[in-house]
């Protein structure tokens, strides 16, 4: 898994104040956070061997976000440290309405030369996730290396550029929401409908399994030949921060075991939904069972 590696501070108050005004703190976490983190943890829960390609800084937050993760039987050896932490402060209203502030330096972000000292775990693995946050040519050196090892390459996320269409072909499955998807195609995303025609163009520039967010309604798990749109569960969120990581978590797993599609985007939908009940994005996928079922 390549990836983000932060602190994030979860903070759930009922209602946001005005500028000048002043709301207390029902609930307080700090733990492990950021895509890359939450996507291996996800990963890890639901039964799969995973080393995170990551920055920690060089610092307290560093050494205690890596410590956690090793206690989630996360490997880290290949976690470059350097600088400052990533931080990021997730504020929670009582409707699950979030804001997100982000403090990711930029000697937080994965270089090529991080990824090319991790080149070792890279060929090992039959599967590996890259976020798309980090900088082009950490990922683009990162494809060329399972490529080279016909590992299975896992995207999440949108970038723009070059970098994208070259990504996009050495792909086999690519998950993004909504506006990333429309910064993969250039096509707004506003219903399934539009869902579709972007996961059709996707699959034609390589990728074998594509999944899109619908805003509001679901998600759309298309294949060469066919798709399924799976529903938002009628269930209370909390806090959406995560659902996607899980999401992709519950993805991979079910394409790791050879599952169908629609099958794998059933596990898929039944992280994300348990992870939105949750304050923080923390997600606790054990409680999963092999099906999806909670």
């Amino acid at each position: 898994m390549l990836g983000q590696l932060a602190r994030d501070l979860v903070l759930q108050v009922d209602a946001v104040p005005d500028a000048g005004g002043s709301s207390p703190v029902r609930q307080r976490r700090e733990l492990l956070g950021g895509k890359g983190a939450n996507h291996a943890l996800g990963l890890r829960q639901l039964g799969n061997a995973v080393e995170l390609i990551a920055v920690a800084g060089d610092d307290p937050a560093g050494a205690s976000a890596l410590h956690e993760a090793v206690e989630q039987g996360i490997g880290v050896a290949c976690a470059a440290r350097r600088g400052t932490t990533a931080l990021l402060v997730d504020v929670v209203d009582s409707g699950g309405a979030r804001r997100l502030l982000e403090h990711v330096p930029g000697d937080a972000l994965l270089t090529a030369d991080d990824v090319h000292r991790a080149s070792a775990a890279i060929t090992a693995a039959d599967t590996v996730c890259l976020q798309l946050q980090q900088p082009a040519e950490a990922l683009l050196a990162a494809a060329e290396i399972a490529t080279r090892a016909q590992a299975r390459i896992v995207l999440d996320g949108a970038i723009e550029g070059d970098a994208r269409d070259e990504l996009l072909t050495r792909a086999q499955v690519v998950r993004a929401d909504a506006a990333e998807a429309a910064l993969l195609t250039g096509r707004e995303i506003g219903d399934l409908d539009a869902a579709r025609r972007a996961a059709a163009e996707l699959l034609r520039r390589g990728p074998e399994l594509v999944a899109i967010g619908v805003p509001g309604a679901g998600d759309l798990i298309a294949w060469h030949g066919d798709d399924a749109f799976l529903r938002f569960a009628d269930s209370r969120v909390v806090d959406v921060t995560g659902g996607g990581d899980a999401f992709l978590a519950g993805l991979v797993t079910g394409v790791r075991r050879g599952w169908s599609p629609e099958r794998s985007g059933r596990l898929a939908a039944a992280a994300a939904s348990a992870t939105v009940q949750l304050l923080g994005g923390r997600p606790e996928l054990g409680r999963l069972r092999p099906d999806g079922a909670q």
